[in-house]
């Protein structure tokens, strides 16, 4: 106690004055420390797989406030890969644990893969299958003869009235975003997805994960799939042009 007082006493005004300063200079400075990204941290993640021959775009019109989306970007096939291969090595683009996963077309195929491969928390098919079981049968013998080999790359990415009406691009706003995603169209990437589609052999439906699909689709009808949500009218553009009603059951069932 002696010590104590004796140092106390010891200690000059000025001192005092120094040690004041430097406690409000560190105070202020802690404070002031905000984590970058803050908000983002705070998200969590869900990573999105378009569709064949789409980019991010097709998704613009989602809306998922508190998410950080990241989108999967394509990579060059490698000759007679499988799909289970191509999805081992995109799955690289993963980098959180549990992720959410949207894969819409061609990209929930893809998607499917990928979740055999790591563990997912949710997972949202639009406009897709769960196994091979849901694909048209017709479409699936013309894949597997390999048709697809002998269309000229210029009309896979030419946009016409019969893709209009395929793909359910009605008004000149759809019309418009399926032409500019034809023209944009990878062919050999194209040609190497309807072969691995043709050969995919899933049969058990992936867990955690709900399917969304449009009751006029007509690049994958629903006569075989069954779907968790129909939308009504919706074809395989319904991403873009019903977005509000596929956003609203996504944020429904990312919160449960």
């Amino acid at each position: 106690m002696l010590v104590r007082q004796e140092v106390k006493k010891s200690m000059t005004p000025s001192v005092k004055m120094i040690f004041w300063g430097l406690f409000m200079f560190s105070s202020l400075v802690v404070g002031a420390r905000t984590p970058p990204d803050t908000a983002k941290s705070e998200q969590k993640t869900v990573y999105l797989f378009s569709g064949l021959g789409a980019d991010s775009s097709i998704f613009k019109n989602l809306k998922l406030p508190g998410y950080h989306k990241v989108y999967i970007t394509w990579i060059p096939a490698l000759p007679n890969e499988s799909l289970s291969q191509y999805a081992g090595r995109i799955k690289s683009q993963i980098t959180v644990e549990n992720p959410d996963i949207i894969g819409l077309s061609f990209g929930g195929i893809v998607a499917v893969e990928v979740s055999k491969q790591v563990k997912v928390d949710k997972m949202v098919l639009i406009s897709s299958v769960k196994t091979k079981n849901e694909l048209n049968k017709v479409q699936f013998f013309f894949m597997k003869l390999g048709l697809y080999r002998i269309i000229p790359g210029p009309l896979i990415r030419r946009a016409n009235f019969l893709t209009y009406r395929y793909f359910g691009a009605h008004s000149e706003k759809d019309k418009k975003t399926l032409t500019t995603l034809l023209e944009h169209t990878d062919v050999s990437f194209f040609r190497w997805a309807l072969k691995s589609i043709a050969y995919w052999d899933n049969k058990v439906p992936p867990e955690r994960t709900i399917q969304i699909h449009g009751t006029a689709d007509r690049v994958i009808t629903d006569r075989h799939v069954h779907p968790d949500y129909r939308i009504k009218g919706g074809g395989h553009l319904m991403v873009f042009n019903k977005a509000d009603t596929i956003s609203k059951i996504i944020r429904r069932y990312f919160r449960e």
